[in-house]
């Protein structure tokens, strides 16, 4: 290494390393079935999602999914990444999922599709990025201390 002691030795220096390596392109993640796999969570909730090429048929824990997630606003949820990475009806979706409540299963298979949807074609990733639909959304519930009713909530003061 040579000795540097002054800023414009510095510069010489990094002048002469090799430019800033680009990052590989991303390749397509199968497996030998054609799928995609990912995980997604939310709350409590872990789901286990693989995607396929299809109809667009989606189905939660052997369900369909209008019959496992009766509320439109929870199917709305599921098909929220198709929508923004404009392959509605392109993609078959199995899926399953435990842990937490509806709301919080809808989320986790939200996250479960975006990540799989990106590893199976990664030209989708910057739309889904960009939706903010790869980033897990840990809030979770606090646990409750001891001597608390609650997480936080104390006993009501009493002065005598």
């Amino acid at each position: 290494m040579a000795d540097i002691k002054s800023l414009d030795d510095l510069k010489s220096a990094v002048g002469s390393a090799p430019a800033a390596v680009e990052a590989a392109p991303r390749l397509p993640v199968r497996d030998k079935l054609g799928r995609s796999y990912a995980t997604g969570k939310r709350k409590d909730a872990v789901a286990r999602v693989w995607v396929k090429p299809g109809s667009g048929k989606v189905v939660v824990n052997g369900k369909e999914m209008a019959v496992y997630f009766a509320r439109p606003v929870l199917q709305m949820i599921l098909k929220q990444p198709f929508t923004v990475a404009n392959v509605e009806g392109q993609f078959d979706v199995y899926a399953t999922v435990a842990g937490g409540g509806l709301s919080g299963q809808a989320g986790a298979v939200k996250h479960g599709i975006s990540k799989a949807l990106q590893l199976y074609e990664p030209a989708l990733r910057g739309a889904l990025k960009a939706a903010g639909f790869l980033t897990r959304d840990s809030r979770v519930v606090e646990r409750k201390k001891y001597g608390k009713p609650k997480a936080r909530r104390s006993f009501q003061f009493s002065k005598r």
